[in-house]
Formats: C-alpha cells, structure tokens, sequence
C-alpha cells in the first residue's frame, strides 16, 4: 500500500490568517535557524522547503544594479512633478520589471530598499537627488504614491515589499557614521518623523532602514523611537533592515560600544531585524547573535520578534503560496511612462517670452551636459537614452541644430618633451563588468586595455573641471581615463563611476607645469617604461597645452544660431553624491564661463540646468532659465518638447533655491526652527522659491471658500486657465498661524493638486484638511496642541505666489504652563537655545543637553510656574561643569557646579541649591564646561 501523504503544516495552508501561519513556521526554526534569518542574505531550511532570501533590491527610480533597466527622473525630479497618481504608475512599472527580471534571474529581490523619505533640508547634502522635498507633506504624499506603486494592487499579496530610507533626521555625508544630528523635540515631531509617519500609516509599507548617523547621540541604529514611533503607527509588522556596514560601525567608527556582541544584541532588542553587514558572509553577524545568546545579552524572544517579522514580509509576497506575478520589462508603456515623467519633472524657472521656440528656430545647444544621459548610483544601466542634443535633432531636425560641448581640448606634455598617448585598443570586447552586480562598488576597472603611453604628438584630451579642481579626461573615442587595481591609466571608462571614483585627477601647480593627482588613490600619475601609471614616487611634471579653449567653440556655436540652450549642471558621481556633500551652491567655474561666452555671442540664451540639487545662477542677464533632475532614459526628448512647446512645463521646485552661500546654515545644524532653514522658516529672499515653476499658460484663482466640518477644515476655490494652450498647474494650499504663541512657519504646505487644464477651463479644487495639521507639537507638555486662534489659509501657484487668502479662527486649546513645581523640567523639552547639543541620557532611551564644543550654552524655557513658591532647584548632571538659573531678565540666581567629572557621560549626579520663585516665570538656563544636563526638578 502506497502511505498517505502527510498533511501540510499549518504555514503551508493559504487559509489560514498570515499571523498564525507566521506563528507555526517560527515554531519549527531551530535556534540555529532563526539566527540565520537575521542577516540580510537569509539560507534556505531545505528540511522545511523554505528557499533563501536576501533583503534588499534597489530601486529608487528604476531597478538598480541589476543590469538594463527602464530608468526615470530621478527621486527628487519626481519630487518636482508634485504628481502622486504620475508617481504611483511609476512606482507600479518599477515593481512589474523587479518581478519580471527575477524571473529571469532570482537574485534580483523583492525586499526594496526605497523609497528615500529624507528631508531635503540642506541643499547641499550629497544625496540630495535621493529626496523628493524638503517639506514633509509633499515627500510623504510622493513617498506613500511610490510605495502604492511598488506594493501592487493584488489585495492580498504584494508585488515588492518597500522600505523606507533613512530613519532618521539624515542629510549630511561629511563623517555621516559619526556625526549627531542634534534633533529638538519640536523639530523631531513636526519634521522629521512626519513624512515617515504619513507614508508609514498609508499602509503600503514593508519596513524601514536606519541611517548611518546618530540622533541626539544615540546611533540610529539602537534608537528608541523605532519602538516608541515607527511600530505605533501600524498594525501591520515592519522589517527593520540596517543600513550596509552599520552594524559593524556601532563599535568600529562609534565606539559606542565595546563589543559586538553588546553592539548586535542592542540594535537587536532596539528594533532592527536584518543585518545588512559583510555582504554575503553571514558568518561574522550570526556569531556575534550566538555569543550574545551565550552572555545573556538577548534571549530566544528577541531571536523570534525579529524573526517573525521577517517572515511576515515573505508571506506578504506570496512565497509560501507560491503566488508569482510574471511582471513586465521595458513595455512601449514603461517607455512613455519614462518620457511623462521626464516632461512632468522639468520646472520653467523663468521666461521672459523666449520660450516656446518657434518651429523654424536655428539652435545651438552647447554645454558640458548638452550630450549628456547621466546615471546616479542608483540607477539601472540605460535601454534607450536620450540626450539634450539628440532631442533637438530629432524636435527640430539636425540642419537646424548645431553642437559644442565646451571642454577645454589639451594634450599634457612630459618634462622630455613628449605627450601623453592613448593607444587603440584592438577591438576586442569588453569583459563584463558591472551589469548584474548585487553591489557595484566591487566592480573592478578595466585591466584588458592597453596603458596610456607617450609620444611626440600625443593625444588630445577633453579636459572638464567639474568643480573645485576636480577634472575629468576623456579621449577622442569617448572612453575616460581610468586607473584600474593594476595602478595603469587607461581610456578605458564609459563614464566617471563607481564607489570610489576612478575617473577624476586633480592638476597641482608644480613649478613651471603641474603634477596630475589622480583622486581616488591619491597617488601622482607617473611615466614608466612600460606605460603611465599611479605611483607613490617619481611623479612626471606636465606642461597642460591648450589646443581650444571650451568657451571659444560655444561662442562660435552661439553666434550662428538663433537661441543657444545651455545645458549645464553636475555628474551625479563627482562633487555631491553619496559619501560627498558639496560645498557650494555655485555652478562651476568652467560652466559660468561657457555661460558667459554663450551670453556675450548671443544674448536669447536659455539656461537648462540638469542637475541632483539646485544652483545659486545668476538669472537676471538671462531671458530663460528651466532646471530638470537627471530624467533618465527619456530625459533629453522630455527637454525638446517643452522647449519647442509640445508640452507645457508645468514642475514645481520641491525645495527652496537659495541666492547664495551665505544663506545656509552650517551643514550639522538641524534645528530648522532656530536656524530658520526651509521655505518653512527661511525670512531672507530665495532665488526661487518652493513651489515656484512658471507655465506657457496663465491662470487665475477665485472663490476662495474655507470652513469647518467636525474635525476637518473644507477648503475650495476655483483655477481657471486664462492661457492658449492646455496646460497643468499646480494648486498649493499653505497655512500660517497668525498668533502664535512660539516661532510658527512662515507658512506650512497643507495640501496641493496638479491639474489639467484647457483653454478656458475652469475647475474647482477641494480639499479636506483635519484639524490636526493645524497643531504643533507643545514641548511645554510634551505632546500635539491645537492653539485657538486665526489661521490663515493661502492658496496659489508657489509658497510666494500666493492669489487668496482667507482667515478661519479655530477652537484649540488655550497655552497653559510648565507644572515644574510639580513635574520638573526635561532638558531637552527646551523653547529655545544656543550652543547647545543634545546628546543621548542612557544608551538605550532618553535626551539630556551639552554645550556645544568650545561654547557656552544657553536655554530658555518659558512660563514656567511655580506655584506658590519654591525654595530650592535639583539638577541632574553628568560630566563637569557649571549650571546657572536665571529667571526672567534678571540676574543669575542659582548656581550649581560639580565638585569632580562624574566617572563617564551616563554616571549622574544631583546637585542642589536655594532658588526662590513663585508665580509663572520664564527660567534660563547656561551651561559652561563638558556637562550633561537631565533633568531639573523644584521644591520647597
């Protein structure tokens, strides 16, 4: 007799809820198991059936690393498309290619890493191009359209499961594994946590990664807001996933603890459940978990929590059911989806009637980027590509286009006398390098070509200098000079790439020449025998001969054509990128020169920048300017069309260009409010605006009408296209509180909608807006409050161009103070301060508050009461130093110092002394020397 078959185990049965079959499976996992469910490249458990998985797939505009891909504008330029259904069919065409190429290739994941939901408060972070805004209701809104996308619509299973990067309050690369962005609770709770938290509510979410850095000193990565924030605000179990090497830099870099075994088992316990560290070897991670389970630093519970939620992930996908979705790859669908986006992106900064150009119209189309389909780090490799240049060609026919790039054209010529030469190579193909690559930075150079060599006539080279000094060479036939592991300099590169840049080379005055540096060795090129090569000695000294300089060909260019566009902009791989924030806001030397020349031969000069981030430009001389992020495959027919017209530009700017350097806060400073960063806070003049981006149609707005209904404010008002030609705009709703009782937001964006309109067309806009977004986070009590009071309600085209305004009082509950006599005060919970940092009370939760290096800080709290009176004040210190209490504008009247530094930052003491106050009074508090300050308390 043939035995029955067993039954399938509970896990196995589809009809049961994923909670219980998420149970049954774990309850099978061996400890041994389980451990091996923590790192991100998870193996099979064959005696179970149960497959490997690996978490983690790129995919912020496309799929990433994974080979040839459909890739759109990149996240900040669908940041600038203000266009949430546009950016969820995006989200749904990236998803049916993941699925699709896994069919074909099962490491492509499911897990993705994105969307990005950073605030792009700081302009001049180098991941600037990764965000879709700095304001948290416009990145939420783009965010949660993404994510809708990559979930899919099947209402059980999910195509890809998101993740969100990078919890938390991340937007500097400078030492980002060891700086702290110092994060008052107002700034926590108003900004930062708020584009997680809407996008996280929305429900399409599968996760989060912490970031790199540390937040009010406390590594990301063992913070105690993912418990008490992030897993609050659904039901649904969220897959915390670590950033790469972030593990390892809770010790290495951080030294915020002394083991590793300390180190994974309090990440662990804090919430992350997958290590993404030590690419595959998981060997080093489940070790470490072993030997924490062996201390008693984390128990089988903690092993399952993580785990569980794990699985959770994988059910949601179908893998235990073995539900499969077959996908779609580079569809005529996808391609006009690639094209709508790019138009979509592109933002009209100015137009003084130059644009759209007419049918007839005899371009030059010169610049460093005019040829030019630049890939980010997290792009797919190309399919289809579309350059500035050969979207002219193809809008308004090649006879009537002409082209300069504007690189400088050198030879570099040897102390002997002799030039660097770049030899043929023999034709044969190119190995395979990075298509495919689960990481690209492993990529190794090219060694198959030949060196670069010298002779009597050498080589003349494309030299551009993308700023600072940074220069790129690139010879005849295209291919950048490159240094591979071997050391030798070669053609060898399609474009500057990779982790470490191998493609960038700096020239030192030496002299009577220069020496060339190459940037990512840090090594002097050399001449040797057997070819040119990097080296640590024997450096060759190079006279640069210039054949032409860059602006005398685009001069020429500019002065037979009837307009000239500029394209100008960056390379997402040099100067600004991940690992490397900029350092200004200025275009580069070499660019603003090609702008002049092109200016002074030709004054109907359009500026089209491409870029990850904006410029400070000089826009006055100029009749036209228009920005556009990177657009991907489609990007330069996406730009012909809206400068001949076919489309109406109609992309909004997603975060505030400033005018100068000299408008920034540093680049650590992360106090919004006190900083006045952000179109929230900013009181100077920007060069453009948030929200701002001019059309080819005119409208107009009327009928503003607002009122309350229950819980939500209704807000309506008319747009009318005054224009001739159908065109989108933007409405943007903004409110501003217009008697605060603390710094409030200039004005604060509360809802938008990209329409579209023909000539003549009218259409009302609505919007429903609790009363919740109206509320700010009242540090006094430590929660959200609804101040009574008027509000204004300001509709328009930008957070400046507003056309209505209206004024609603709101009922709210009415200021009330501190209860410090009864309560104490928090340091943290601050109305104001200066030179202050805060820093991390324990390892695990809480905030206490320092000076700032070399500073004295101050803090303010305000109203404050005491009561009937209080005689004495208790601090609670770690560290040395001084505290000093002052009330109102008065003197100093308490002073408590520590006798000797406590034994480390977490020892605290108490410290106390006589302080007379009664009745309702501001407190100020100065701290001077290395001292931690937790916590005071009154008495008496």
């Amino acid at each position: 007799m043939t035995a029955p078959t067993p039954p399938a185990p509970p896990f196995r049965d589809p009809g049961l809820p994923f909670a219980e079959r998420v149970d049954d499976l774990l309850s099978r996992l061996t400890t041994d198991e389980k451990t091996g469910f923590l790192h991100q490249f998870t193996p099979p458990v064959e005696r179970l059936g149960i497959a490997a998985f690996r978490t983690g797939q790129e995919a912020l505009h496309g799929v990433a690393w994974m080979g040839p891909a459909t890739v759109f504008p990149q996240a900040v330029g669908l940041g600038a498309t203000w266009n949430e259904d546009l950016v969820r069919r995006v989200g749904e065409a990236v998803s049916a290619e993941v699925r699709a190429m896994r069919a074909r290739d099962e490491r492509v994941g499911l897990n993705v890493w994105s969307p990005t939901v950073n605030l792009l408060r700081h302009p001049l972070w180098g991941r600037n191009e990764e965000g879709y805004s700095e304001d948290p209701a416009l990145t939420s809104a783009i965010a949660t359209a993404y994510t809708r996308g990559l979930r899919g619509s099947h209402p059980i299973y999910w195509r890809t499961a998101p993740v969100l990067k990078h919890w938390l309050a991340h937007n500097n690369e400078t030492d980002r594994d060891t700086t702290s962005s110092s994060v008052r609770p107002r700034v926590l709770h108003e900004y930062d946590l708020q584009a997680f938290r809407a996008t996280v509510g929305a429900g399409a979410v599968a996760g989060v990664m912490p970031a790199y850095n540390l937040v009010n000193g406390r590594p990301n990565h063992v913070s105690p807001y993912l418990a008490e924030h992030l897993r609050t605000w659904t039901d649904q179990e969220l897959l915390v996933c670590s950033d790469a090497g972030a593990p390892s830099n809770l010790v290495d870099s951080e030294h915020y603890f002394a083991t590793h075994e300390e180190a994974t088992a309090a990440a662990l316990k804090a919430g992350v459940d997958s290590f993404t560290d030590h690419g595959t070897d998981s060997t080093k991670i489940t070790a470490r978990v072993r030997g924490a389970l062996d201390r008693g630093l984390l128990t089988e519970a903690d092993l399952d929590r993580a785990v569980r939620r794990q699985l959770s992930v994988r059910f949601r996908l179908g893998e235990f059911d073995g539900y499969d979705e077959p996908g779609a790859f580079d569809t005529p669908e996808h391609r006009a989806l690639a094209q709508e986006a790019a138009e979509q992106a592109i933002v009209l900064l100015k137009n003084d009637g130059l644009l759209p150009l007419a049918p007839d119209t005899r371009v030059a189309v010169v610049g460093l980027l005019a040829d030019e389909c630049k890939l980010d780090w997290y792009s797919g490799s190309l399919i289809h590509r579309s350059t500035p240049l050969e979207g002219l060609y193809e809008r308004f026919g090649a006879d009537r286009v002409t082209f300069a790039e504007g690189a400088d054209r050198v030879r570099l010529r040897t102390a002997d006398g002799a030039f660097l030469h770049v030899r043929p190579d023999d034709g044969s193909p190119a190995p395979v390098t990075g298509e495919g690559a689960l990481d690209p930075a492993l990529v190794a150079g090219r060694t198959d070509l030949p060196p670069l060599t010298t002779d009597a006539t050498g080589t003349e080279l494309a030299l551009v200098d993308w700023g600072g000094g940074v220069l790129t060479l690139r010879a005849p036939d295209g291919r950048y000079l490159s240094v591979a592991e071997d050391g030798y300099v070669r053609a060898s590169a399609d474009q500057p790439g990779g982790w470490v840049v191998q493609e960038t080379f700096r020239l030192e005055p030496h002299g009577d020449g220069h020496l060339l540096r190459h940037s990512g060795t840090g090594r002097h090129v050399c001449v040797t025998a057997d070819g040119v090569k990097v080296a640590d000695s024997g450096a060759e000294v190079f006279e640069l001969v210039v054949a032409e300089r860059g602006e005398d060909a685009v001069a020429r260019a500019a002065a037979g054509a009837d307009v000239v566009v500029v394209v100008a902009g960056n390379d997402p791989h040099i100067n600004g990128r991940e690992t490397e924030d900029r350092t200004t806001l200025r275009l580069p030397d070499q660019q603003e020169r090609l702008l002049r020349a092109a200016r002074a031969a030709n004054p109907a000069t359009v500026l089209a920048l491409v870029s990850a981030y904006p410029y400070a430009v000089d826009a006055a001389p100029l009749p036209a300017v228009l920005w556009t992020a990177h657009g991907g495959q489609a990007a330069g027919t996406a730009l012909a069309r809206v400068l001949a017209g076919d489309v109406s530009p109609a992309g909004r700017l997603p975060q505030t260009w400033y005018a100068s350097d000299a408008d920034l806060p540093d680049l650590l400073d992360y106090d919004i409010v006190g900083a006045r960063q952000t179109y929230l806070y900013f009181e100077g003049t920007p060069l453009f605006p948030f929200g701002h981006g001019l059309s080819y149609a005119s409208f107009g707005y009327a009928d503003l009408d607002a009122r309350v209904t229950g819980e939500t404010v209704r807000v309506s008002f008319t747009v009318t296209n005054h224009g001739d030609v159908t065109a989108d705009e933007v409405a943007q709703l903004y409110a501003r509180a217009e008697a605060p009782s603390v710094p409030r937001p200039r004005r604060q964006l509360l809802a938008h909608r990209r329409l579209g309109l023909a000539p003549g067309e009218r259409a009302e806009v609505a919007f429903e807006v609790p009363l919740s977004a109206f509320a700010y986070w009242d540090v006094a009590h430590g929660r959200w409050r609804l101040e009574p009071g008027p509000y204004a309600l300001l509709a328009g085209a930008s957070s400046e161009d507003l056309r209505l305004t209206t004024t609603l009082t709101l009922d709210g509950e009415p200021a009330a103070p501190r209860p410090v006599r009864e309560h104490g005060l928090d340091a943290a919970g601050f109305d104001e301060q200066s030179g202050t940092e805060i820093v991390d009370l324990t390892k695990r939760s809480g905030d206490a508050v320092t000076p700032a290096p070399g500073k004295t800080g101050e803090l303010l709290y305000r109203a404050c009461d005491f009561g009937p009176g209080v005689t004495s004040v208790t601090v609670t210190v770690a560290g040395e130093g001084v505290v000093e209490l002052a009330l109102d504008g008065a003197p100093v009247r308490a002073v408590l110092a520590t006798d000797a530094p406590t034994s480390g930052p977490y020892d605290y003491v108490t410290l106390t002394t006589g302080l007379v106050a009664e009745g309702v009074r501001d407190l100020r508090v100065a701290l001077h020397g290395p001292v931690r300050l937790a916590r005071l308390g009154f008495s008496g």
